[in-house]
């Protein structure tokens, strides 16, 4: 029980001792009246305060603003008749926890002004009582002016705080939700180049097995090649996610359409200057995805791929000469050319699709200093 008391102690502090004797100080001023009636009607308008004062702070709307002044005149009135001031900080409080800009000021300057009021008119008819209690009565002026936007301050800040929790939150699931879709689109990139190569290269041998055995060895042997190659890719991308050079990426290519049968034309170094090594990664998935798509779908001939670079960007073009065309509304469909799109929308880059005597991509990126080791 001590235990749970000190606990409650330690987060509220002393102020539920404060508001519990300024709750019981009006009795006793009101005792120091003779006559009966002024003591019943200080009474009474003490209890009417804090039932007022309990619908001032479940009340919402307008309702709150009409508690708040009949609140004010019951406190200038026990300041008048029993110079009982300290309700003043009960309306500095509840003044202090309006959340409309408004009415909080209006309020609070009523509040403020009649107060000032009261208390000067007290102290020009020099009412002892009154009198003997001036330090703690400007303690309560000084609670009136300052204590109103000390509250406001703090519940702005609390609220501002909830909210940037819940901001960062929610960018935490988005980044979350952000590296599972990258994870997803570079697996099915990976995996997916690497298997369309095994399983043409298997469709090849399983040809070739009886009309030439050696050369279906050596393109099973190739199989196996391709798939330790696409384990340990799986492993270093799962391990670290390191990026895949535009030139690295060109040998694995030139295998893939090697092994279907479409002859790759290019005559160009593929080595990229000033440009970051994730905008080469892009360059490089894209690349990946674009020449998967050459094999599995457009029935083509001949692929030609250029790069070129300009002081602002770098382009990248892939096109076949396949009778299969894909429009852009096929960017909605399947992970592919989607992928691709999310991945130029990341770095700010554009994909652009030309269906005409085959299929044409055209890959620009922005151009980044790169970044020293």
């Amino acid at each position: 029980m001590l235990k749970k008391y000190r606990t409650v102690l330690k987060s509220t502090g002393i102020s539920p001792y404060i508001w519990t004797v300024l709750s019981i100080l009006p009795f006793y001023f009101i005792s120091q009246s003779s006559s009966r009636i002024a003591i019943f009607i200080g009474v009474t308008l003490t209890i009417l305060f804090f039932i007022f004062y309990r619908f001032a702070f479940i009340s919402k709307g307008w309702l709150v603003y009409l508690w708040t002044c009949i609140l004010i005149c019951l406190s200038i009135a026990l300041m008048t008749l029993f110079n009982y001031v300290y309700f003043a900080f009960f309306l500095a409080y509840l003044i202090g926890n309006i959340k409309d800009r408004v009415p909080f000021l209006t309020l609070y300057f009523i509040h403020l002004v009649f107060t000032s009021i009261a208390i000067n008119f007290k102290i020009v008819l020099h009412t002892d009582i009154f009198l003997k209690q001036l330090p703690f009565v400007l303690i309560i002026l000084i609670s009136v002016i300052l204590l109103p936007f000390s509250i406001r301050v703090r519940k702005e800040r609390g609220q501002l705080e909830e909210k940037l929790e819940d901001a960062n939150k929610r960018i935490s699931e988005l980044v979350k939700q952000e590296e599972r879709q990258r994870i997803a689109r570079d697996l099915h990139d990976t995996l997916g180049q690497k298997l369309s190569l095994i399983g043409l290269k298997s469709d090849l041998a399983r040809k070739l097995i009886h009309t030439n055995p050696e050369k279906a060895r050596e393109e099973l042997k190739d199989v196996q090649q391709t798939a330790r190659t696409a384990l340990n890719e799986v492993r270093k991308m799962v391990a670290n996610m390191r990026g895949i050079r535009l030139k690295d990426e060109i040998v694995r290519v030139k295998q893939i359409l090697k092994a279907a049968q479409i002859k790759f034309v290019s005559n160009q170094d593929f080595t990229l200057s000033n440009v970051s090594l994730l905008t080469e990664n892009i360059l490089s998935m894209c690349l990946k995805e674009a020449i998967t798509n050459v094999v599995k779908h457009s029935g083509a001939q001949t692929c030609f791929v250029t790069l070129e670079q300009t002081p602002d960007e770098s382009i990248m073009t892939i096109r076949d000469d396949g009778p299969n065309s894909v429009k852009d509304e096929d960017l909605n469909k399947g992970n592919g050319l989607l992928g691709m799109r999310e991945r130029m929308e990341f770095v700010n880059g554009s994909l652009e699709i030309i269906s005409q005597q085959g299929m044409t991509l055209i890959i620009k990126v922005p151009n980044m200093v790169k970044l020293s080791e």
